[in-house]
């Protein structure tokens, strides 16, 4: 299957070397190429991509945003670049629904490998750096943050399962890496996640990894 990406980075080199390492991989396609977020939208609803690589900071429309509203019109799935220094961004795309995230300086194998994982629905939560993300904005805080009646009523009801494999979300861990911990089959783990992002009203596993990681789930 080939996998179909729009590529939005307002730096022209930067995106220019993007699209050279997504087109050496046979089966990525670079379908469309944005300088700002409003671009960024507008091809996603007239190419209808697989992916949308999403820079952070963008003229015209912010990447925050944009992958909001690609996300809110289920035009794409969004994998967002940044640095750790923007870090405060990221966490705002992750809100709005984005797939997972890369750092900008992520090598060739790392950034084909980082949208492939996102077209099988993995997301981009099992690599370290995800981790360390997660771990920043989401750690335990000293008075955590009231949880809303109706997020509570979804929590119960989920089943002990769901929220085991929730809980793993939390800690980072990949469907493989839940399998193993669980004792169960990977293509049930994704059974579980995909029924309690239905449950919780989530648009991705990272999404559930961040309320996991507020809520204190392990």
């Amino acid at each position: 299957m080939t996998v179909r990406v729009v590529v939005a980075e307002d730096q022209s080199a930067v995106r220019a070397g993007l699209v050279l390492i997504l087109r050496s991989a046979g089966d990525i396609e670079v379908v469309g190429e944005a300088a700002d977020g409003e671009a960024a939208v507008r091809l996603a609803r007239e190419l209808r991509p697989d992916i949308v690589l999403m820079d952070v900071q963008m003229p015209r429309l912010d990447g925050v945003s944009a992958t909001r509203q690609v996300v809110a019109e289920g035009l794409a799935d969004v994998l967002v670049l940044t640095t750790f220094d923007l870090d405060e961004y990221v966490f705002g795309a992750l809100r709005a629904g984005a797939s997972g995230f890369l750092l900008k300086n992520v090598d060739a194998a790392e950034l084909i490998a980082g949208v492939r994982t996102v077209a099988r629905g993995e997301g981009l939560i099992a690599p370290a750096v995800t981790r360390r993300l997660i771990a920043e904005f989401a750690a335990p805080r000293a008075v955590r943050p009231a949880v809303a009646p109706q997020t509570a009523e979804a929590l119960e009801s989920l089943t002990r399962r769901e929220r085991e494999v929730l809980g793993c979300l939390g800690e980072g861990l990949s469907n493989a890496e839940i399998a193993v911990r669980l004792e169960m089959a990977e293509a049930t783990v994704k059974t579980h996640v995909s029924r309690l992002l239905g449950k919780l009203g989530l648009r991705s596993r990272v999404q559930a990894a961040v309320l996991a990681q507020e809520l204190g789930l392990r």
